[in-house]
């Protein structure tokens, strides 16, 4: 039961990043990806991609390792850009 927990958290982390995403574009009547969206990217990646190692599916795993690097670099790209 504990797992099923750790699953859905990750899913509701990357819920979490699509409403927030949502909310932003709607106030500002455009798109828009403010970095939380990352955070909870990153985030639900790390959750789900430790649920996906427990269940020992390896799509899953691979999918979420992916998406991970991606979140994180796109972190990094902001971080960057701030300090320019």
């Amino acid at each position: 039961m504990g797992w099923i927990i750790i699953g859905f958290a990750g899913q509701s982390m990357f819920f979490m990043r699509f409403l927030i995403q949502w909310i932003v574009s709607e106030k500002a009547k455009k798109s828009i990806i403010p970095t939380s969206f990352w955070y909870f990217s990153i985030v639900g990646s790390l959750i789900l991609l430790t649920y996906a190692v427990h269940i020992k599916d390896p799509v899953f795993i691979v999918g979420q390792s992916m998406g991970s690097f991606i979140y994180l670099r796109n972190l990094y790209f902001i971080k960057k850009n701030k300090e320019d």
